[in-house]
């Protein structure tokens, strides 16, 4: 990984950690992150060192990294998987990947077209 500080502004709400500065910050004190003051902020910004934060959260770092070599289109099924799947509460989204571990792809295509011919919405899980 290229880029080694996180801000708490970029930190925000990735794979479960808290969804304010305060949480952020409250999470890497307790768990003790590596942390230094933003160059170039006013105030005490705090950034924090990929190493020190969780694996999950470092994983997803990695991936919109590495994504930005790629330019995809609005349409492009990923994205629009991406943009679905973020909009999800963390228990829906806990809900779909405990299916697709279960079942796998073809359990979750069983389940959309199970919805698609039923009149009424079911529930996935």
């Amino acid at each position: 990984m290229k880029k080694e500080w996180f801000s708490t502004n970029e930190l925000t709400g990735i794979a479960g950690l808290p969804s304010t500065i305060q949480g952020i910050n409250q999470k890497a004190r307790r768990e003790q992150w590596k942390s230094r003051k933003r160059t170039g902020v006013q105030g005490k910004a705090l950034e924090y060192h990929i190493d020190s934060i969780p694996d999950k959260v470092r994983l997803v770092l990695r991936t919109h990294e590495e994504g930005a070599k790629y330019s995809a289109m609005v349409n492009d099924p990923f994205s629009i998987w991406v943009t679905a799947y973020n909009q999800l509460t963390p228990g829906e989204r806990e809900r779909i990947v405990s299916l697709i571990v279960r079942h796998g792809i073809s359990g979750l295509m069983e389940k959309v077209d199970m919805l698609a011919k039923s009149p009424e919405p079911a529930d996935v899980c």
